[in-house]
């Protein structure tokens, strides 16, 4: 990873997790994603902009592996994704081989365009929701 590209990561991860995801998860209408922590076993939240389409929920991981929540789902890839306050649990999936700018096109627009700013290892995600 380059220089800049390590800087991008370390600044906007500690902005996320010092005020933005304190913040946004909190907000009833946001949607989260709950991982298993792979080291502590406990319940990790992390605000997402994604879209569910029929029983799959997609999203791009601006950062791709170094994600905390994608090394999560390498561990365990059962999640739940809180989508208009509502809570489903499901699968996910790491898609290395879809086109995440593509994927990003069919995605909440806002959000796609903070993942395009400072993402530096776009990653696809799919949650493939249970019932």
């Amino acid at each position: 990873m380059s220089r800049l590209a390590d800087l991008r990561f370390r600044a906007a991860t500690t902005f996320q997790r010092r005020v933005g995801n304190p913040v946004l998860r909190r907000l009833p209408l946001q949607t989260v994603l709950e991982t298993t922590g792979r080291v502590s076993g406990l319940p990790r939240h992390t605000p997402v902009g994604g879209r569910r389409v029929g029983d799959s929920f997609w999203l791009v991981s601006e950062f791709g592996e170094r994600s905390q929540y994608v090394r999560n789902i390498k561990a365990d890839p059962r999640v739940r994704v809180r989508i208009r306050g509502r809570w489903h649990p499901g699968t996910a999936h790491l898609l290395p081989d879809d086109d995440p700018v593509a994927r990003l096109r069919g995605l909440p627009r806002l959000n796609s365009v903070g993942v395009r700013a400072f993402g530096t290892d776009l990653l696809t995600v799919r949650v493939d929701l249970d019932g």
